[in-house]
């Protein structure tokens, strides 16, 4: 999971936190969950596939590189993991959400479920689009979540549309991948710890 700093110590988490620790407690979840703390002003360097005119970014490739050969390997090595790709997620919001959608595309075979909260697909929208539509087959579960108060209607209308993209790779009726839009919903921690426990035990 990214943005590490929010999910477990609200001593951290300058925005209130996702309370990940006492969920998953609280449903006796057999699962390591890894936070990984941005890096601060890096952040979006870290969480982007592409560069933005505007804001720069564009080295998730980096970032996800570290994630796969260096970290998920270690924790592998180190505790008593199932490895595979059925039992490997990746999870975040906003940024965090993009890249997490963005990993799946560059690595099927490593993660095999994705909790997509609020992503940011307007940062790459067309680089995500190109690849979606080059993607042959698309295996990966998909939790999407976004709130109808978010600030922004592109939230939900690139949501809608990377939706239609992955039902054109797979057939419906397989029910790989769930949208939740909430009523009233922000774009904040608070949405997304209100959301996590649906998302897991679905994704789980």
């Amino acid at each position: 999971m990214h943005d590490g700093q929010n999910l477990f110590d609200v001593t951290t988490a300058p925005y209130g936190e996702w309370n990940i620790d006492e969920t998953l407690d609280s449903i006796s979840a057999q699962v390591i969950v890894i936070g990984i703390e941005h890096g601060g002003e890096k952040r979006i360097e870290e969480l982007t596939p592409t560069k933005h005119e505007k804001y720069g970014g564009g080295n998730a490739d980096k970032y996800l590189d570290f994630i796969v050969t260096t970290l998920k390997p270690y924790v592998d090595k180190t505790y008593r993991t199932k490895t595979n790709t059925k039992n490997t997620a990746i999870f975040g919001s906003s940024l965090g959400g993009l890249v997490s959608f963005y990993a799946a595309l560059k690595y099927p075979t490593v993660f095999g479920k994705v909790g997509c909260f609020s992503p940011s697909f307007w940062f790459s929208r067309k680089e995500i689009t190109s690849l979606m539509e080059q993607t042959q087959t698309f295996k990966t579960k998909v939790y999407f979540l976004c709130g109808d108060s978010e600030g922004d209607d592109d939230v939900i209308r690139d949501l809608n549309s990377i939706e239609h993209l992955v039902n054109s790779k797979r057939c419906e009726c397989k029910m790989l991948n769930k949208k939740v839009i909430v009523k009233g919903g922000q774009h904040n921690e608070k949405l997304w710890s209100k959301g996590f426990k649906k998302a897991y035990l679905w994704l789980f």
